[in-house]
């Protein structure tokens, strides 16, 4: 109904609107007349002959029509042309965009081969930034498997994610969820930010992530511990497993939590690597289309 309205105090007078329509409908004609052309050769099979003919003389006329309403495209007849390519853009996206997730889906580096190359590790923290994740495992993961042939010893996917709230408060900012098995070191997480929040703004991605998957750690491990045993821990409580007396409880030295820990400041200290999943390329001011295009030309090289 909008948008009837708004065309109706776009176009002002009925001679435009019936440009529009008179386009439409033949567009519509053709369109369904070469549908029928396909009908008839891939599933009815009929005569060669007889297609030619139809062809020819109704096609013939639908086309004198077309070519006769085009000139009018300038007075009306261009906007169902343009509402066909907006809801072809719309189609077309979400179309990539499926194929893209379930293909992403579907290569995802298996756990059998993570374990075989997880056997070999080097020192080092991995950062892999992505603006979203539909997998624990981001096929661009793959490929650097594939080159390096060896996994650092702690890795993090990260993954931006805007919501439509104001502020995201700190302590519900960053998300972490654990790839099994435990040994891997591998981490998922999820950073929230609101439309006003200013990202890293109390510090480097890598610092703030470290101090959070550490925290993360302690939680983890005691969640696990109640969950063996029963849910009974002295003094411990889902809510409370991250506070000073928990972890002074839990921190003995040769405990796996400790071992953990102390593994994730290692690979801090070893050097991080970030892998960037996606880039975003913003002009500086003044920047010319050739110095443009050339930047672009070298990013794309770099990624393949």
């Amino acid at each position: 109904m909008l948008a009837c309205v708004g065309v109706t105090l776009g176009f002002k007078t009925a001679e435009k609107i019936g440009n529009a329509y008179g386009t439409a409908v033949v567009l519509g004609m053709t369109l369904t007349s070469l549908l029928l052309v396909i009908v008839m050769i891939v599933i009815l099979k009929l005569n060669i002959f007889f297609i030619i003919s139809y062809v020819l003389i109704i096609g013939s006329l639908e086309l004198i029509y077309l070519s006769a309403d085009m000139y009018k495209f300038d007075q009306g007849g261009y906007l169902p042309l343009a509402f066909s390519a907006v809801l072809m853009i719309i189609y077309v996206w979400n179309n990539v965009y499926r194929r893209k997730y379930y293909y992403e889906l579907e290569n995802q580096l298996s756990p059998q081969m993570l374990k075989e190359v997880a056997a070999c590790r080097i020192p080092g923290l991995v950062v892999h930034v992505l603006l979203r994740v539909h997998s624990w495992c981001p096929l661009i993961f793959n490929r650097y498997v594939a080159n390096l042939k060896a996994l650092h010893s702690v890795i993090v996917f990260v993954s931006m994610e805007s919501l439509p709230v104001s502020k995201v408060p700190s302590e519900e900012r960053f998300i972490f969820r654990r790839v099994e098995p435990r040994e891997l070191n591998i981490f998922c997480c999820v950073t929230r930010y609101g439309y006003t929040d200013v990202p890293h703004k109390d510090g480097s991605l890598e610092s703030l992530l470290v101090e959070k998957l550490k925290e993360f750690i302690i939680g983890d491990y005691g969640s696990s511990q109640m969950i063996i045993n029963g849910g009974e821990i002295p003094g411990a409580s889902i809510e409370n497993l991250a506070t000073e007396d928990i972890i002074q409880d839990e921190m003995i030295e040769g405990s796996p939590i400790e071992r953990e820990i102390e593994t994730v400041e290692k690979a801090w200290q070893a050097g991080v690597v970030q892998l960037i999943g996606e880039t975003e390329l913003i002009a500086a001011e003044g920047a010319g289309i050739a110095a443009m295009e050339l930047i672009t030309r070298n990013l794309a090289r770099f990624h393949v």
